[in-house]
């Protein structure tokens, strides 16, 4: 019997996918449990139907992601840090600190864990930070440290 999988079943199938199981397994287990449908041509119908709106909304995020990618390129956001004799730094910018300027400078509203750092900013000057805004879109953002 075919049958199309509603959740995730361990050593079967992800939920979407179309498996073939035995007559039994399908009839007292997967269909009572609510965890298939039997694959009739209308179920398959609204299987095609349901991949292809999500399809669609896969492709609307990421070319929203690539929309905010090339505005970010464009900006730029400055950060102020206390530094001592000789322009030595006190401290560094951590990526919260960054999230928070986008915020109030830009207005954009990014979660820190966005932000591609590898060890927090501990120099006066220009940096590019890449930002993971999607999966297949990294954004390059310019960050200005000042001192005070």
């Amino acid at each position: 019997m075919d049958v199309i999988l509603l959740e995730d079943v361990k050593s079967l199938g992800k939920k979407g996918d179309l498996v073939k199981v035995s007559d039994g397994y399908a009839r007292n287990f997967i269909l009572p449990k609510k965890l298939g449908l039997e694959a009739t041509p209308k179920n398959l119908n609204d299987l095609k139907l349901q991949k292809a709106a999500e399809a669609k909304r896969a492709q609307e995020i990421l070319e929203e992601a690539q929309a905010l990618a090339a505005s970010i390129a464009q900006k730029s956001i400055t950060l102020k840090i206390k530094t001592g004799e000789g322009g030595r730094t006190f401290g560094s910018v951590s990526t919260k600190e960054i999230a928070q300027a986008l915020k109030e400078q830009l207005g954009l509203d990014i979660d820190k864990k966005k932000l591609v750092l590898a060890e927090p900013l501990r120099n006066l000057g220009t940096f590019t930070v890449p930002l993971k805004l999607h999966a297949k879109v990294t954004a390059e953002l310019k960050v200005r440290i000042d001192g005070m």
